[in-house]
């Protein structure tokens, strides 16, 4: 079971680690900037909410198969195909859990005192120093739990993970894939320990996601 959490582990911080800086800049985008195909681009983003994880599994698949080009480029390059590794897993956690990630961050750059940044630029500041100097550390919190948010939707992936990585013990197969597979063998025991597990880790994350949400709120409050 070890080496099952294990594997698990490191394909959500992979997956929420994809998305970190991506998710900044389009939460960024979308939250503080008035740009032309604003509706299109949420709409875009939002799209893997919306769609059947199975329908988005198979996209990937398409994307990075064997006959795709990034298929041929990683043959090329590595001698081995993406699909059916955990790097398979790792990129169809990241496709599932961008949304949730982003547009917790859009909420938290929202959510920042223009009024600030503004008295940064006053004094001579940047607008990449007063990005870093000031809207960070102002939205600090709510990008956190984004990123938390992020990561336990990905410890959870299912549908898209198992048409495009598979289901192969000790190479792709994580918690949920693991849990499924119990289930349909008839080892409820095992699939109920696993169960526990996973529960204890998206109880903890939640946990502490909804703590820095109330300390971001109670601190744009003062």
């Amino acid at each position: 079971m070890f080496d099952l959490v294990l594997l698990s582990l490191k394909v959500a911080v992979v997956a929420t680690s994809i998305n970190i800086p991506v998710a900044i800049y389009v939460g960024w985008l979308i939250g503080r900037k008035e740009i032309r195909g604003k509706l299109i681009l949420e709409s875009f983003i939002s799209l893997p909410l919306a769609l059947p994880p199975v329908v988005t599994g198979y996209f990937l698949l398409i994307l990075i198969g064997r006959e795709s080009s990034i298929g041929h480029v990683s043959k090329f390059l590595f001698g081995t195909d993406i699909v059916f590794t955990w790097v398979a897993s790792a990129i169809a956690a990241s496709v599932v859990s961008f949304p949730l990630m982003v547009r917790a961050i859009i909420v938290a750059m929202q959510n920042v005192d223009t009024t600030l940044e503004r008295a940064a630029r006053s004094l001579g500041a940047g607008p990449v120093r007063t990005f870093f100097k000031v809207t960070m550390p102002l939205c600090y919190n709510g990008l956190l739990a984004g990123i938390l948010l992020g990561f336990v939707r990905a410890m959870g992936e299912f549908g898209a993970t198992i048409v495009v990585a598979g289901n192969i013990p000790g190479r792709t197969q994580t918690i949920p894939l693991a849990i499924y597979s119990k289930v349909q063998l008839g080892k409820d025991s095992e699939a109920m320990s696993l169960i526990m597990v996973s529960t204890a880790l998206a109880i903890a994350t939640l946990i502490v996601h909804h703590w820095l949400i109330i300390k971001g709120s109670r601190k744009s409050e003062r």
